[in-house]
């Protein structure tokens, strides 16, 4: 398989949530569900909205999973925004959308009103980090820019994690393109349990490729979770040394694919931290009242602290590979 081949299918999504993983969390009874419900994962319950956004606002960082391109998504990313500006806190927003290259676009935008949209665009390499329309993000870009909440750019830029994908972690790291963003100093910190989902959910969402091309796709997926971790310590490093308090909490925006069992970003955050960190993970699942079997396998599996329903996207429910 070539290289080209490699990277194009790992830009084609190969983050997609699959049901690969199990713990130990007990079957839940049947029940009822609907749309717009928050459910405590470790009870299977609903929690009133109130008091879930009471907890919420007292953690450090919040990670909100999406469904790439389901609107409702932007709106339960905005609800939770607007319920903790309510509650007396300063929110900071991290969006995987954008990538390290568009941080000073992202900044410029968010603080002159004068700067056109296209400008913005350009410069912040949306088409080359992300793609697709901007309209479906824009909503969340739009409230920061009208309520002066920070914006950080979470992802490595893509054409670091093209390198990664096509020729390994080890090799890519030595590229001189990577020395600006300092990913030198990172470590790659093998987790046994990220690795069997992450090479899982490659395997049954791309089939019949080499043993080397998914260690690759998966070097990828590990240099993008730890480049996002990576850029939420360092705000809050940065934040905590320059005021000598963390501004909170940090609003994590990425696929669900990323917070899924506290693997990808949020326990490496965790051990970048030394663990003194308040955190809580927020999966976002499309309902189908006809389905709930998938979402009782996601609170069986533990996905996240909590599971929120929301209705399905124009774009219809989220595929998963199985």
């Amino acid at each position: 398989m070539s290289h080209v081949t490699l990277v194009k299918i790992l830009l084609l999504g190969f983050l997609i949530v699959c049901s690969a993983h199990s713990s130990a969390a007990e079957e839940q009874p049947s029940r009822h569900f609907d749309v717009w419900q928050v459910l405590d994962v470790k009870s299977g319950h609903p929690i009133a909205f109130e008091q879930w956004i009471t907890v919420l606002s007292a953690q450090d960082v919040i990670y909100l999973g999406e469904e790439h391109r389901n609107q409702w998504h932007i709106e339960a990313a905005l609800k939770v925004l607007r319920a903790v500006i309510d509650n007396g806190r300063h929110p900071v927003l991290a969006m995987e959308m954008f990538g390290w290259d568009g941080q000073a676009a992202l900044n410029q935008y968010r603080t002159n009103a004068e700067l056109p949209r296209d400008r913005f665009l350009k410069d912040a390499h949306w088409d080359q980090n992300w793609g697709g329309a901007f309209e479906d993000y824009e909503p969340l870009i739009n409230f920061a820019r009208s309520r002066q909440v920070p914006v950080l750019a979470l992802n490595p830029p893509r054409p670091l994690v093209r390198k990664v994908a096509a020729r390994g972690w080890k090799t890519a790291i030595d590229d001189p393109e990577m020395i600006p963003w300092g990913m030198q100093d990172e470590p790659m910190v093998e987790d046994a349990a990220y690795r069997e989902v992450i090479l899982q959910q490659l395997q049954l969402c791309h089939g019949g490729l080499q043993l080397d091309a998914y260690e690759r796709m998966y070097e990828a997926s590990l240099f993008r979770d730890e480049g996002m971790a990576k850029t939420i310590y360092n705000f809050l490093r940065s934040a905590s040394r320059d005021s000598g308090s963390i501004p909170s909490p940090i609003v994590s925006y990425t696929g669900g694919g990323h917070i899924q069992y506290q693997l990808p970003v949020p326990n490496r955050v965790l051990r970048k931290h030394a663990g003194d960190l308040t955190q809580k993970t927020v999966y976002l699942a499309s309902f189908q009242p006809n389905h709930s079997e998938d979402i009782q396998e996601l609170l069986r599996d533990g996905i996240a602290d909590y599971v929120w329903l929301t209705p399905i996207g124009a774009n219809g429910p989220a595929k998963r590979c199985r």
